[in-house]
């Protein structure tokens, strides 16, 4: 077996808090330090990485003194508003030490549940990579309720990638992956190596709660994957004590479990977007535009529309037609249908003067758009 890590471009990687807080004992400088050499490393390689990290509850306890954790919601929120701290702190100078610049990102459900501030969370992410810095994303536990959390930070991590097409998950944790049963009560549960990322026979083996600092057992592990392979991302399950895991991976050596995902990327996004049969609105292409966009994969600019039909929402699915009408492609508006009709028929570098602000230089981006 070979590892997908080594041909993924893009990827999340989540690190669960017994690993990052020193199985609950305050943060771990120095493993911190090794994921951070790691890292760097990868990103010479040439890939793009997102760290979602776990850790800032279980150093928030720590600080104010919790032998356990509290079950109370405020409390819990006090703790991650401390950790938070903490956290950001030895992951900015861990990275720091590697000359990477690293940027803090809190979500909710609700920022990826809402399709603006999920818009809004993706462009983020993507200008961070542009930049080369390393974000470090947790869900937002100072003010997430019951109704909003993610629950776990696999959930996240899955999430995350889907919202930025990652090519691969990798979540480390402090089991080696996936057994058949419970090694530490069946002596004859057998590792898995390789799997198919979704398979129900999956979930049947990995029963179980967490740990005392986090929230994730292996079961939300198993289910990570199946939601990442929605997109086409592949999904890695390690021990993240192992030596160089992160190195080893990226050189192709196969560690842990691997999930693999059974739809392409690509074919993924393009398929939801194709599954909209009906949108909301509709442009009118010029010639040009249609060139533009069939013969050359080009992204959509405001001044190759000629016309806006319907109602939309930025974030929306809208139909492309040319000047007779016929559906050339469909895509996901960067405005919604008020901003675009002000803007149709202009050049991008006008889009600040005629709106105010500047959303995307692109009514639809080449990466958000399929054609029929």
């Amino acid at each position: 077996m070979h590892s997908v890590i080594q041909q993924a471009k893009r990827l999340i990687i989540k690190v669960g808090s017994s690993l990052v807080t020193n199985d609950g004992k305050g943060l771990d400088a120095a493993a911190i330090a090794k994921w951070a050499e790691q890292i760097a490393h990868l990103r010479t390689l040439g890939k793009e990485v997102v760290l979602v990290s776990s850790g800032a509850i279980a150093e928030g306890m720590q600080r104010l003194g919790f032998e356990r954790r509290p079950t109370g919601v405020h409390e819990l929120q006090a703790c991650a508003a401390v950790g938070q701290m903490g956290l950001a702190q030895i992951y900015e100078s861990s990275f720091r030490a590697h000359q990477l610049g690293t940027a803090q990102v809190l979500l909710t459900h609700a920022d990826l549940a809402d399709r603006e501030r999920y818009l809004n969370a993706r462009s983020t992410l993507f200008t961070l990579l542009q930049f080369g810095v390393i974000p470090i994303i947790n869900e937002n536990d100072t003010v997430v309720t019951d109704e909003i959390k993610f629950g776990d930070n696999d959930t996240l991590g899955a999430l995350v990638a889907n919202l930025i097409e990652a090519d691969a998950l990798i979540i480390l944790t402090d089991q080696r992956g996936l057994y058949t049963a419970d090694p530490r009560r069946d002596p004859d549960a057998q590792f898995v190596h390789e799997a198919k990322a979704g398979d129900l026979s999956l979930e049947a083996m990995a029963g179980g709660a967490g740990t005392g600092i986090g929230r994730g057992g292996m079961l939300t592990k198993i289910l990570a994957a199946k939601r990442a392979a929605t997109s086409g991302a592949h999904t890695v399950i390690a021990w993240g004590r192992e030596d160089r895991v992160l190195s080893r991976l990226a050189a192709g050596e196969a560690i842990g479990t691997q999930l693999t995902a059974q739809t392409a990327q690509l074919t993924a996004r393009k398929q939801w977007m194709a599954d909209h049969l009906q949108t909301a609105g509709r442009v009118v292409l010029d010639n040009g535009a249609v060139q533009k966009l069939t013969a050359e994969g080009k992204s959509l600019l405001p001044i190759g529309v000629t016309e806006v039909g319907g109602e939309f929402g930025r974030g929306d699915v809208i139909t492309c037609v040319d000047a007779s009408g016929k559906a050339i492609a469909r895509g996901i508006s960067n405005y919604a249908s008020s901003d675009a009709r002000r803007i149709v028929r202009h050049p991008s570098s006008e889009i600040l003067s005629i709106l105010g602000f500047v959303e995307e230089p692109e009514l639809i981006h080449r990466d958000n758009l399929v054609l029929l």
